[in-house]
């Protein structure tokens, strides 16, 4: 994986900032091969990672303006993708549930053994409310426990994917754990 020159990109959000849109494109040349492999990583489609990538470029440049410190960019950049890949992917795990329910329905009716729509209430309004907490975490405990037990994505390919070690991994993921537990218990 290529490093980058975080002062030159420094430089190229500056121009931006005072709006030469050819360095944006170059800021874009930059950075996007490391975005579209954590999309394509995060949400295991090419073609929401494509849309992934788009919406993240296009917020980028929408909000470029607010960067106080233009060496950040990259680390910003970062968290503008995880946040719309979060949000791609449960658009496409709720498209996936309704038609998976759809197709249920329309072959079975259901049997009385199933729960009821008031539990079934309850539960997708925990699992909300849980998902709320996650992402009321510090970012990267987020990013971690998401990706570890929303993705199940394995500790190697968190820490590959985050570009850190494992033992940073798993003490983001406790971390993370920790904070949960006393939110929730709240």
């Amino acid at each position: 994986m290529a490093t980058l020159d975080y002062q030159y990109i420094a430089s190229l959000v500056e121009l931006v900032q005072d709006g030469d849109s050819n360095a944006f494109a170059e800021l874009y040349a930059a950075t996007y091969q490391k975005q579209y492999k954590f999309a394509l990583k995060y949400l295991k489609d090419e073609y929401l990672a494509q849309d992934a990538l788009q919406d993240t470029y296009i917020l980028a440049l929408k909000h470029i303006g607010s960067i106080k410190d233009p060496k950040l960019f990259v680390s910003w950049l970062n968290q503008i993708s995880f946040r719309v890949c979060f949000k791609l992917n449960e658009k496409q795990k709720k498209f996936n549930s309704e038609l998976t329910e759809f197709e249920n329905n329309s072959q079975t009716y259901r049997d009385n053994t199933e729960e009821s729509p008031e539990r079934q209430v309850i539960k997708v309004d925990q699992q909300e409310y849980i998902i709320r907490q996650v992402m009321s975490l510090p970012f990267s405990e987020s990013q971690a426990l998401l990706l570890r037990y929303y993705n199940n994505m394995k500790i190697d390919e968190i820490a590959k994917l985050l570009d850190c070690s494992r033992s940073t991994v798993k003490r983001y993921i406790k971390n993370g754990q920790n904070r949960l537990k006393s939110l929730i218990q709240q």
